[in-house]
């Protein structure tokens, strides 16, 4: 079966090197999505255990669609009857990017027309009752080459169920992932989030470290697929829970200067399972000080977009800039939109990464190699 995992653009090379650890194979990567092969217990373990992708969807087919016509034809000529039964609801949506046909609406349409005279001419029949198991159909065109796929995940597979409530401005969980993975977590470094807020990114950081798959705990939409043997998703979920390390030894760190958001943090980990694995406190992040051992500080501050004014934000950086440099050799990673980061800072990063909070585009500034003797820890005024 062939497979299309998406994500946040920035997350395809990440989201990539998780389906290789699954053992599928790469077909296709492109900006906001990875198409794959496996098989179909394949699908079930995406669903699980992918923590950067937003959905798994099952490829259908693709063809070119420079007009209308071709777009009828092409989806009239797939074999949506090997997956939707006749009672099934098959309700489409898409999208449509540097392509001939813009129209979203207008393409719906076709496409649903199409699908209801394949499944007519397989089945016999005219009038479909839409009363059955829902299989969401969504098409996707780009540069006149459209792909039709069916989304196998229901509700988007960042929303994990551990987070009903956050604070002001809550970082999706699989960019809160993406980072934590990019500051590979493990046992001996001691990861901290000084702008903590709900708890996302260490909540995340502590299920990596413990191997615990993200899906865990909630349902997806091919749960209710008849043409799957529904076996996969029970064998899925005991590989998956047979994986989890305990967590002795693991401690992350989850700081905020909102007591409010502690609370909510605290509830969250206790949520996701990891709450023995976090310790929570209140500390303004001006003012930390370094534990004395190896550590790595990540995080996401208020950047001025939906917290703070920028003159607020402005100075926080500066004042961030200089607490952080005494945590020198720790590595340092942090997300924001602000361009003057660096200079406001101090210090400039080692790498930077694109991604998109939500559909603000940041970079991730990341320092990872120890200051030069004798350099400056004033910060640019």
């Amino acid at each position: 079966m062939e497979f299309v995992a998406t994500c946040l653009f920035g997350l395809e090379k990440q989201l990539g090197e998780e389906i290789d650890a699954l053992g599928c194979r790469r077909l296709d990567t492109m900006d906001g999505r990875v198409t794959f092969e496996g098989k179909e217990e394949d699908l079930a373990r995406a669903n699980l255990r992918l923590r950067c992708a937003e959905r798994v969807y099952i490829r259908v087919g693709s063809f070119p669609a420079r007009s209308f016509t071709e777009l009828f034809d092409g989806c009239r000529a797939l074999p949506f009857e090997d997956y939707i039964g006749k009672d099934d609801a098959f309700p489409v949506k898409g999208h449509a990017i540097r392509s001939t046909l813009f129209s979203v609406p207008d393409c719906q349409s076709i496409v649903k027309k199409a699908v209801v005279e394949r499944l007519g001419q397989a089945y016999g029949i005219k009038w479909f009752s839409e009363e059955g198991s829902r299989y969401q159909i969504e098409f996707f065109i780009f540069k006149d080459v459209a792909t039709l796929m069916i989304d196998t995940s229901g509700r988007a597979l960042h929303k994990r169920g551990y987070r009903p409530a956050a604070g002001a401005a809550p970082l999706r969980e699989t960019l809160a992932a993406a980072m934590a993975l990019t500051a590979r977590p493990r046992p001996d470094t001691l990861i901290w989030d000084p702008f903590c807020g709900s708890g996302t990114i260490v909540i995340e950081a502590a299920m990596i470290e413990r191997n615990i798959a993200p899906g865990l705990g909630r349902s997806f939409a091919a749960m209710d697929f008849d043409f799957l043997d529904q076996r996969i998703f029970r064998d899925a979920t005991e590989e998956a829970t047979s994986l989890i390390r305990d967590g002795e030894g693991i401690e992350l760190y989850g700081s905020d200067i909102d007591e409010r958001v502690l609370a909510y943090a605290r509830e969250n980990a206790k949520r996701a399972g990891v709450e023995d694995s976090i310790r929570f406190f209140r500390a303004d992040a001006r003012y930390i000080k370094k534990p004395d051992r190896r550590g790595t500080l990540i995080c996401n501050p208020p950047y001025g977009e939906r917290m703070m004014e920028m003159k607020e934000v402005e100075a926080l950086y500066r004042a961030i800039g200089v607490c952080f440099a005494e945590f020198d050799p720790w590595q340092i990673y942090v997300l924001t939109s602000h361009p003057q980061f660096e200079r406001l800072f101090g210090r400039r990063a080692d790498k930077k990464r694109r991604l998109y909070n939500g559909m603000i585009p940041c970079d991730l500034y990341q320092c990872f190699r120890p200051r030069l003797a004798g350099t400056s820890k004033k910060v640019n005024q």
